[in-house]
């Protein structure tokens, strides 16, 4: 994480985010956190996630049922949702599929910095 002022609840968020396959909400956070942060507030785990995001530490997944998910995990990896329960499961690549950018060409870009590929099905616990 970025040199920022240090905070104690953000560096909680931080942590409660590497610590969970889960790919979170906000709100899920909020809950893990409140007991032992009893002055959190949600809209602190909002500005948290977002100030984390815009500093690389984590990454918004995408909205499900209205909520954005979170993800600590930034090096490049793919998602599989579920389209019953929401649940997000990461991708992994074999190492000859890891660099999928190098292989792709689109007409006028100069260069792919990054890219987000989302699987959607059903998963074995709906299944």
């Amino acid at each position: 994480m970025r040199a920022q002022n240090y905070s104690r609840k953000r560096q909680a968020i931080y942590e409660l985010l590497l610590s969970t396959d889960e790919h979170p909400t906000a709100e899920w956070i909020y809950n893990n956190l409140k007991s032992d942060y009893p002055d959190l507030s949600l809209g602190t785990v909002y500005r948290n996630l977002k100030l984390l995001e815009k500093n690389g530490a984590i990454k918004s997944v995408t909205v499900i049922n209205g909520c954005e998910r979170y993800d600590a995990k930034v090096f490049p990896h793919s998602h599989f949702i579920c389209n019953k329960c929401g649940k997000v499961i990461d991708v992994f690549y074999s190492k000859e599929n890891s660099e999928v950018s190098e292989n792709i060409h689109i007409e006028g870009a100069k260069r792919i910095d990054s890219f987000s590929l989302i699987y959607y099905g059903e998963c074995n616990d709906c299944g």
